[in-house]
This record gives C-alpha cells, sequence and structure tokens, in this order.
C-alpha cells in the first residue's frame, strides 16, 4: 500500500547528495530524510570497525525516524557495513557499488575499466569482486578529493595536481571508463574529465541507485499517496553552517530543514 514515510539517506558528508539529488529526479513526489556525518568526516582513511560503528549508528537514528528505504549513499560505509545494516532493519537497504559497476560494464567499449575511491573503498576490494571476470579492472586510492570537496575547492591547482599523480597509472593501462567510487567525486566531474579527455566515460552510481530506488517503491507499492508537497530534511552530526553553505551550493532543491543533530551511540557487537 502506499507509503508517505520519507527515503533515508546517509553519507559522511554532503558527498551523498549527489544520490538524493538523482533519487528526487526521478522520485519528485518523495520526501527525503538525509544525515552528512560530518562530526566523524572523512570515513574513508578509518578502521573498518569504527566506520562500521559510525554507520550502524547513523542507520539506526534514521530508522528510528520512520523512513520506509534506507540508501547507503557512501562507498566506505557500504563495503563496511552494508550487510550488518541490511539484517538489523526491516525496511529495504540500497547501496551503490553494484549499481556503479553495472553501468560502468555496460559502458566501457575495451573492457578496461578504472575506479577511484577513498583509501577504505580500494582497499576492500569490493569493485573488483563486482566486476570479477567481466572486465580488467584497474584501482586507485584518491584520499585528498574528499577534504576539497568538503571544502568546496573543485578547482584549485593543488587538486588538480593531486589527480594528475593520482590518474596517471589508469591513463597510462588505457582505461576507456572511469567509475567514480565515491559520491564526493560527481562533484569533479569536470576536472576529472579534463585530466583523462574525452574520450574517457565518467560513471557515477548515483543515477543507477536512484532507478533502484525507484523500482524497489513500484515494486513494493511503497510511493507517497500525498498530495501535499514533499518535505526534504537535510542533518548533519557536525557544525550546521559549513554544511548549509556546501548544501545550498551543491543541492537544487527546496531546503526545507537543515539541522544540526547528535546521533545516539549504541553497543555495537
Amino acid at each position: 500500500m502506499p507509503d508517505d514515510r520519507p527515503i533515508g539517506v546517509f553519507d559522511s558528508g554532503v558527498g551523498g547528495l549527489t544520490v538524493a539529488r538523482a533519487i528526487l529526479d526521478l522520485l519528485p513526489n518523495e520526501s527525503l530524510r538525509y544525515v552528512g556525518d560530518t562530526a566523524h568526516f572523512p570515513y574513508g582513511s578509518k578502521p573498518v570497525e569504527e566506520i562500521r560503528r559510525y554507520a550502524l549508528d547513523v542507520a539506526r537514528y534514521l530508522v528510528d525516524r520512520e523512513v520506509k528505504l534506507l540508501v547507503v549513499a557512501c562507498n566506505s560505509i557500504e563495503v563496511s557495513a552494508i550487510g550488518d545494516i541490511a539484517t538489523s532493519h526491516g525496511i529495504p537497504v540500497i547501496g551503490v557499488v553494484n549499481r556503479g559497476t553495472r553501468a560502468a560494464l555496460r559502458a566501457t567499449r575495451s573492457g578496461l575499466i578504472g575506479v577511484i575511491g577513498t583509501e577504505a573503498t580500494i582497499a576492500t576490494g569490493a569493485y573488483q569482486r563486482a566486476v570479477g571476470a567481466s572486465a580488467s579492472l584497474f584501482a586507485a586510492a584518491c584520499p585528498v578529493f574528499v577534504e576539497h570537496v568538503e571544502r568546496g575547492d573543485t578547482t584549485s591547482r593543488e587538486l588538480r595536481e593531486a589527480a594528475r599523480g593520482y590518474l596517471a597509472p589508469l591513463r597510462e593501462k588505457g582505461i576507456d571508463t572511469l567509475i567514480l567510487g565515491c559520491t564526493h567525486y560527481p562533484l569533479l566531474s569536470g576536472m576529472l574529465q579534463l585530466e583523462l579527455g574525452p574520450d574517457v566515460v565518467l560513471v557515477s552510481s548515483a543515477e543507477e541507485t536512484a532507478k533502484d530506488v525507484y523500482a524497489e517503491l513500484v515494486r513494493a507499492d511503497h510511493l507517497r499517496s500525498t498530495t501535499r508537497l514533499p518535505r526534504h530534511e537535510l542533518m548533519t552530526t557536525g557544525d550546521a553552517a559549513p554544511f548549509r553553505a556546501l548544501a545550498e551550493r551543491f543541492w537544487d532543491h527546496d531546503l526545507d530543514q537543515l539541522d544540526a543533530i547528535r546521533v545516539p551511540t549504541g553497543d555495537i557487537a
């Protein structure tokens, strides 16, 4: 039956807004509740167990506030905790890794695919396992990218020089497709395209993830039924002022509410 509860989306910061925006482009009548865990940002350089602890706390916070579906809009969280999140709550949970891989396999012409991500994401080998024998995958960790995006920097010389170094091994392999294995990275797509050249296809998981959210809600008959305008809540566990500044820069839907929140911590086995 129709379900007017919001969709829950969470990430370590603002990067997951790329996924949230894609969801609302397909489902403009849905309400959305988003948490960026900026108090513990960045996730990508942290141990898996620490990421898992933060992720389970945020997931529980959103479920306790009656979201109907959870979107893990962070590769580092997905590779560290999505299995535990999926088994802890009685609602659908959708991640981004398999969606990005699916799009890349459709896009590649040569079977030579690159993936860039945080240190945590690349170290787990999640994308390598997802691609399997379907193509040749070459991975590179890009540890400074997320920090630059969270500062609102997508164009500086320092950032472009870092990108040149990270991408050089992938260019040498002759990749024709690059998976942006972090939801912050689509905000750097102009720079990445400039460094790689126009013939390399950049693949973001945001649109593919949104399609799966759409399909899940239609399949379960859980689309929002009310004709009242949807309400979107953006929340951060850290300082609200800088988060708001970035959210307003990257968010192209009405911002009804943005709060700084305290996420309760639990005893997680």
